[in-house]
């Protein structure tokens, strides 16, 4: 017998889109929090550069919508773009009300101001950070708050399972009702009921077998909510950072887009530069034109890395602006005030997601999503560096704003709450009796994923990647359903689900944009390219019992 708990609004995820969330609606209804991990481990805390915002009186909102577009090659939104820009004074209010301390400076009158700095892609200094590592300080201070609030409760170590919806004659989804999660510590199901369920997993570049992203990165809120019946977008477009340290034992550590900002240089092993030969704006060209150079000179030059300089600055400089990067690197024997650093691409963050509006309502009544679970059409084919955590505040506060309406106009508080989600019968399964198996095939999808769908793909590529993922939904679907569920299960099985997903966006873009590069069409296409990949949702069996 499972345990139930009934919420007015349930938050999946525990990144900065989700902890705003919770803070928003603290005051306004019964709120839990679903999290995989400990509260704060998320994509947010790991974020180094910071928060693109127009701050400066020399910057302005059209400039920032300009470039916005100009980095996402045609596929961005231009009225959801300039919606976010136009929130971006309020939302770095907002973590300042909170408690964040971002890095500021002595402007010609000798007041403080914020630092800002510049980054690939952007036309102004814009990007206002702490220090170097910005999404520790966002999500510690969020995190910090939300545990003070009354009307929070936290669940950790609770994986999702999926989604319970209400659905008609056709076995459609009409609305949410709650949520199956897994307690990891102790094994056991637990059955949430919630009028309103937010997804705000993040991404899932733990699909490629190199990413800076943590282990939690599993596409869980993308597969969840395709099977529930929501349509999902430009899941083709993957962005790969182009700058993580090579080392084996760094885990494909992050060395920010801001070393680049603050006149760090691209080289060869022979130290000479390469960025200008790919693009005028050198090394500050946007992060799909600096990936695949590197992709290009390390196989062209069959190198395993290149190098990323920053030590004409001086050490004072690099231990004012990037104290965390230099003390990290150090660890691993790297003094980046005296040498260069080497540097790979590393799958880096999900372009793409479920659709939703600027409210953040999914196609399914009472299902919102937020922050790199979804497509809202601001990082067309490629993000620009920064705009991902500004999208996660302002999206939050919009779902947030929306949720507070919904409860006060039609009184769906917990004395009125949607039918109980039904208990989980394991009765009918066993225990794992091959653990194998799921090792096995987490490491083969993330490698062939890697190797036929990664930063240059072919469609003789994509075909093998085609047959190889319907071989493995096939495995994985078997034993989802007769084996009892463990948190590594239900990682995989949303894995292959994303798999899938990118790999069909992937094989209708006959062209290349952006992120999508293929050798089979490299021109991009504006008469057929201009518009999302869409992918229409089908129906999955139901877990058993």
């Amino acid at each position: 017998m499972s345990s139930q708990y009934q919420f007015d609004v349930l938050i999946v995820g525990s990144g900065a889109s989700g902890l705003n969330l919770a803070l928003e609606l603290a005051d306004f209804a019964r709120v839990g929090v679903i999290t995989k991990s400990e509260l704060h481990e998320s994509n947010t805390y790991y974020a180094q550069g910071g928060i693109a915002a127009v701050l400066d009186e020399h910057d302005s909102v059209q400039s920032h919508v300009n470039d916005t577009l100009d980095a996402g090659a045609g596929l961005c939104d231009e009225d959801v773009v300039r919606f976010i820009v136009e929130h971006g004074r309020e939302a770095i209010d907002k973590l300042a009300a909170y408690g964040v301390e971002f890095t500021t400076q002595k402007d010609g009158n000798g007041d403080l101001e914020y630092h800002l700095t510049r980054e690939g892609g952007h036309s102004h200094r814009r990007v206002v950070h702490v220090a170097d590592a910005t999404g520790k300080a966002v999500e510690t201070t969020m995190e910090e708050r939300v545990r003070e609030a009354a009307n929070v409760t936290i669940f950790e170590h609770h994986n999702a399972v999926d989604l319970w919806c209400d659905r008609d004659v056709h076995g459609r989804s009409k609305r949410v009702t709650g949520l199956h999660a897994l307690n990891t510590k102790t094994g056991e199901v637990r059955a949430f009921s919630a009028p309103f369920v937010v997804l705000a997993t993040g991404g899932v570049s733990k699909v490629y077998l190199y990413t800076s992203n943590p282990d939690i990165c599993t596409g869980d809120g993308i597969a969840m909510a395709w099977r529930a019946g929501c349509r999902v977008a430009n899941m083709e477009f993957t962005q790969f950072h182009p700058t993580c340290l090579y080392h084996p034992q760094a885990k494909s550590f992050l060395v920010s887009e801001a070393v680049r900002g603050e006149g760090g240089l691209l080289k060869r092993a022979d130290g000479s530069r390469f960025m200008d030969d790919f693009d005028e704006r050198g090394e500050l060209a946007p992060r799909d034109i600096v990936a695949r150079a590197i992709d290009f000179e390390m196989k062209r030059l069959g190198q395993e890395c290149m190098y990323l300089d920053i030590s004409h600055k001086g050490e004072a400089f690099i231990q004012k602006h990037f104290p965390m990067i230099f003390a990290n690197t150090k660890k691993f024997g790297f003094d980046m005030s005296k040498e260069p650093l080497p540097v790979v691409p590393a799958a880096h963050y999900t372009c793409g997601g479920v659709m939703i509006d600027k409210r953040g309502q999914t196609d399914v009544a009472g299902l919102y999503a937020i922050g790199e679970v979804t497509y809202t059409g601001l990082h067309g084919a490629s993000r620009m560096a920064s705009n991902s955590l500004l999208e996660c505040l302002v999206y939050s506060t919009s779902a947030a704003n929306d949720i507070r309406d919904r409860l006060d106009q039609t009184k769906l508080k917990t004395q009125s709450l949607p039918p109980e989600t039904p208990t989980w019968d394991e009765s009918k399964v066993t225990g794992s009796d091959e653990q194998v198996v799921i090792s096995h095939n987490w490491d083969e999808l993330r490698r062939f994923m890697w190797d036929y769908v990664g930063i240059v793909r072919t469609d003789k590529r994509l075909a093998r990647a085609r047959t190889r993922i319907d071989m493995l939904q096939a495995e994985i679907i078997e034993y989802y359903g007769n084996k009892r569920l463990t948190g590594d299960l239900l990682e995989l099985r949303n894995l292959a689900v994303c798999a899938e997903l990118i790999i069909h966006a992937a094989q209708a873009r006959k062209e290349s944009r952006g992120l999508h590069s293929t050798l089979d069409y490299p021109h991009t296409n504006d008469i057929t390219g201009l518009s999302p990949t869409v992918l229409m949702p089908k129906r999955y069996p139901r877990k058993k019992g």
